[in-house]
């Protein structure tokens, strides 16, 4: 982070301090700015965490959950407020204001009156802040807070609450450490948040053993009737209807680690979800890959998105899922020839 002693001599006196992270945060956002938020408060800043959506039920064990203020849960003008009252405003996980919906024109008001800190590991980067923490080497958010703290020379600040949050987003941005963007930095950084007293197991089961009954029958569904291949393109998929979703009630963050099942089968080298949206008016894409092939590429190309060389995701809109599909297939066989 260039100019960082500038930050740091800023962030000396007690601060107002927004945190927020990008829309429908996973573990990795929300560990981020919560776990940013604790930190800071080691400090006597006054944070509060912002959040465009809600975020998943399982991740609501994290502490500080029952502080964070959900956008579009409140009144319009109580973001304003918050965004208003800021000295410093947090933009964590994410690189451009477009990831923040509603809040993207809160925050670009405030551009010339705050001090505005990015942290994040997506391509994409679009420029809006005083300050970057800006690696797409990085394995996720939560190892960037990691080295801001680090930075700021505070690691011995990082407490068991601490810990859980950046632990958190490290694990499930890595798929539990085994995806290539995982170093032997990332990998220590994860060793000593374990070493403040971290009940790690404890957290796996947090995370990924707390299924309702309700999301564990809609995968059954999903496995049987939604996943196809395409074994001349190492390529499978799934699709979820709005009918999919009325029927099996699913909630924000019921869908996520879908696609990996499509990605664990023999020779598939290309896996992705295509969700309608809440108006059926258009498709969410989520994109996986394995070794050379670029998914960020084709999400920024075809589905007006963007994100990490395997791991990316889009949006298209006018389109049914048949028809998004189509063009994903097109695409698919253009590029692999």
């Amino acid at each position: 982070m260039h100019n960082f002693n500038t930050l740091k001599e800023f962030l000396e006196e007690p601060r107002n301090v927004v945190i927020i992270p990008h829309t429908k945060p996973d573990a990795d956002a929300i560990g981020s700015a919560l776990g940013l938020s604790w930190y800071l408060r080691k400090d006597e800043h006054n944070t509060t965490v912002l959040s465009p959506n809600a975020y998943p039920s399982f991740l609501h064990w994290m502490p500080g959950h029952e502080e964070v203020v959900i956008h579009d849960k409140e009144q319009p003008e109580i973001s304003e407020d918050i965004i208003n009252k800021a000295d410093v405003i947090f933009c964590v996980d994410f690189s451009a204001l477009s990831r923040i919906e509603d809040l993207g024109p809160m925050v670009e008001k405030q551009l010339s009156n705050k001090t505005i800190v990015m942290i994040d590991h997506h391509r994409g980067k679009v420029e809006f802040a005083d300050y970057e923490l800006w690696d797409i080497d990085a394995a996720a958010a939560a190892q960037l807070i990691y080295e801001f703290i680090d930075l700021d020379e505070g690691t011995q600040k990082i407490d068991q609450r601490i810990a859980a949050c950046l632990y958190a987003g490290i694990v499930t941005d890595t798929g539990s450490f085994k995806y290539p963007s995982v170093s032997s930095r990332t990998l220590r950084i994860a060793a000593a948040l374990k070493d403040t007293g971290l009940d790690t197991a404890r957290l796996y089961n947090l995370i990924y053993d707390n299924n309702t009954e309700r999301r564990l029958r809609f995968l059954g569904h999903a496995l049987k009737e939604n996943l196809t291949f395409w074994s001349d393109l190492n390529t499978g998929f799934f699709t979820v209807s709005q009918d999919d979703r009325d029927n099996y009630k699913l909630q924000s963050g019921d869908t996520e680690g879908l696609v990996n099942y499509a990605l664990s089968v023999n020779g598939i080298k290309i896996a992705g979800i295509f969700k309608e949206t809440d108006e059926r008016d258009g498709i969410k894409v989520s994109l996986r890959s394995i070794g050379d092939f670029s998914v960020a590429d084709l999400a920024a190309e075809h589905f007006n998105g963007g994100g990490h060389k395997n791991a990316a995701g889009g949006r298209v809109d006018g389109m049914t899922i048949d028809e998004a599909v189509a063009l994903f297939k097109k695409v698919l066989e253009e590029k692999l020839k």
